[in-house]
C-alpha cells in the first residue's frame, strides 16, 4: 500500500515530515494497538527518511527501556534509565539529539556504524513510557526540524496507541 510512496526525497524537510505525518495518519486510522502502530511507523521513518541506520521503538519497564519494534540491525534489548543516549533522554524526559555519538559520555554502540542519534521520549500522563530513537551513519544528522518532525510522529503515536504494552 505504501511501499511506492515510502521514499526519501532531498529538500524541504518540513514538507518531507508532512508528507510522512499524512502517510503515519492513514496507516493509524482506526487502529489503536500500540504495538501495531509503533511497528508502521519504525518502518515508515526508517524508510521514509534519508540516511538513517535504525529507526524503533524502546518501551519502560521498571528501570530499563526494552526494545520495540524498529527497523535496522539488532540492537541491544535492555538499557537502564540513564545510560547512552535513550536512557538519559527517558531519565530527562527531554529530547536528546547528539551530533557525534562516539563523543558522548556512556555512549551504548548497539551499531558501529551510527555516528549521530535524535531521542524522542514518549510521555503519557506525566510518565515516559518509552522513546522514539533514529541513528545515522551521517555526523550531525539531526537537527531542529528533525526534533519538531519527530516530535509531531510521537505525538501522533500517543494519540492514537491506546493498548498496553
Amino acid at each position: 500500500m505504501f511501499a511506492s510512496t515510502v521514499k526519501p526525497i532531498a529538500g524541504d524537510k518540513p514538507a518531507q515530515y508532512r508528507r510522512l505525518l499524512d502517510q503515519a495518519r492513514v496507516l493509524f486510522e482506526g487502529e489503536s494497538d500500540s504495538l501495531a502502530n509503533a511497528a508502521n511507523l519504525a518502518a515508515l521513518l526508517y524508510h521514509g527518511l534519508p540516511d538513517l541506520n535504525w529507526a524503533g521503538f524502546y518501551f519502560r519497564r521498571g528501570n530499563d527501556l526494552v526494545l520495540g519494534p524498529f527497523q535496522g540491525l539488532p540492537a541491544c534489548v535492555r538499557i537502564p534509565l540513564g545510560r547512552g543516549v535513550c536512557g538519559s533522554a527517558a531519565q530527562s524526559g527531554q529530547v536528546l539529539s547528539v551530533p557525534d555519538v562516539n563523543a558522548y559520555p556512556g555512549h551504548i554502540a548497539c551499531d558501529a556504524h551510527s555516528r549521530s542519534e535524535i531521542v524522542i521520549p514518549l510521555e503519557r500522563g506525566g510518565e515516559v513510557i518509552g522513546v522514539l530513537d533514529l541513528d545515522s551513519p551521517k555526523l550531525a544528522r539531526f537537527d531542529a526540524d528533525d526534533e519538531t518532525g519527530l516530535a509531531a510522529f510521537a505525538a501522533l503515536w500517543l494519540e492514537m496507541s491506546r493498548t498496553e504494552l
